[in-house]
């Protein structure tokens, strides 16, 4: 990420001041009591809908990576637009039997669901140095999380505000069908039960009918 940002602030360079608006990638970085730490996205840009992580890159005094904490050491709280996140632990990605990774590297992963500034609050522990650092993205920062439409090809996908608003317009088309099968469900069986109700009475008339007819047609006793 950084052999990135450093290449491409040299590409910048190159090309001319008319691109010196373009944004570099970039970490905010904070001294930590005796530690050096970089916070910020593992990808930029940083677009809606797409699997980033928040990363924490840590540095002893002299530039050394501190890549020995668990990855319970850390937790980060990500917010954005009045929400917030669980806290997330930061995993260490550097393996020191296989030599994989980045040393000295933490991450969470996370798919940020909205477009827009993005804060990181990070706490927990280096050794024995308490942080509690809050970081947010800017231009001057690091990026802010935009939809991904810009580079979407050949064709838009529609975005996951639009996906949810239209599952919502069907939920609700279909809630409202629901009811009114139901209503019309008790409607049915309120006539049938008003049905066998009068059924019943007719019946009842009819038989108290042909009593007094069979009592009539009986001989009086003289």
């Amino acid at each position: 990420m950084h052999r990135f940002a450093r290449a491409w602030a040299i590409a910048v360079l190159a090309i001319g001041p008319a691109s010196l608006a373009t944004p570099v990638a970039a970490h905010v970085v904070k001294q930590v009591g005796p530690y050096s730490v970089a916070i910020g996205w593992v990808h930029e840009p940083t677009y809606v809908g797409q699997l980033n992580a928040v990363q924490v890159v840590i540095k002893d005094a002299k530039g050394n990576p501190i890549s020995d904490l668990s990855a319970d050491a850390l937790k980060v709280v990500v917010s954005t637009a009045g929400q917030q996140s669980d806290p997330m632990s930061l995993a260490p990605t550097f393996d020191e039997d296989t030599g994989l990774g980045i040393p000295g590297d933490y991450e969470a992963p996370m798919i940020p669901t909205a477009p827009g500034d993005y804060t990181f609050q990070v706490t927990g522990s280096i050794h024995a140095t308490k942080i509690n650092e809050r970081a947010t993205s800017s231009d001057t920062t690091f990026d802010s999380v935009v939809d991904a439409s810009a580079v979407q090809f050949p064709s838009k996908l529609p975005s996951i505000g639009d996906l949810a608003t239209r599952v919502e317009r069907v939920d609700a088309r279909i809630q409202s069908q629901l009811t009114a099968a139901n209503d019309a469900k008790s409607s049915a069986q309120g006539a049938l039960v008003v049905g066998l109700a009068v059924g019943g009475v007719g019946v009842l008339i009819g038989l108290v009918a042909v009593t007094l007819a069979v009592l009539a047609r009986r001989p009086r006793a003289t």
